[in-house]
């Protein structure tokens, strides 16, 4: 899947000066509080980069898992290395797009841009869920996926 980049002062606050190895723990225990679905998680840290594996059953899940480490302040990149392991008649997922959200966006001026219709915003809002908890709130600098209009209904 690659490297994502994000914005390094924007995002969740949950380090305080701690070591990599602590750092690597909590940004478990974050993706973990999510309830998103990974098996074999592995996160390591290396400086303002965090690497990420495991296996996943959806490329939504592995997107919304970069995410969810991605925007977290002190994170500049994350390397997402998981595995998509859909089930075998499954087609497969179109990857999302990534919008950085600027001063004065909100999901419905984000979707009149991509898709042309504001009234789409719950289908950003639906993709970015569990990191999203209310479609008013996101903030400057924080990175959300785009699902592709040909997967809304």
């Amino acid at each position: 899947m690659g490297l994502i980049d994000f914005f390094k002062n924007a995002g969740e606050k949950l380090f305080g000066g701690e070591s990599e190895e602590e750092k690597k723990e909590k940004l478990i225990q974050h993706v973990k509080s999510l309830g998103l679905p990974v098996e074999g998680l592995s996160v390591s840290v290396n400086d303002e980069v965090v690497t990420v594996k495991g296996k996943v059953d959806s490329q939504a899940h592995a997107e919304k898992i970069a995410l969810a480490l991605g925007n977290v302040e002190g994170v500049s990149k994350v390397d997402n290395q998981l595995e998509v392991e859909a089930p075998p008649a499954a087609e497969p997922e179109p990857q999302a797009t990534y919008h950085t959200v600027e001063k004065g966006d909100s999901l419905s001026k984000i979707a009149k841009e991509v898709y042309g219709d504001p009234m789409k915003y719950p289908a950003i809002f639906e993709a970015n869920k569990p990191m999203l908890k209310d479609p008013n709130l996101i903030y400057p600098g924080q990175v959300l996926r785009i699902p592709p209009q040909e997967t809304l209904g």
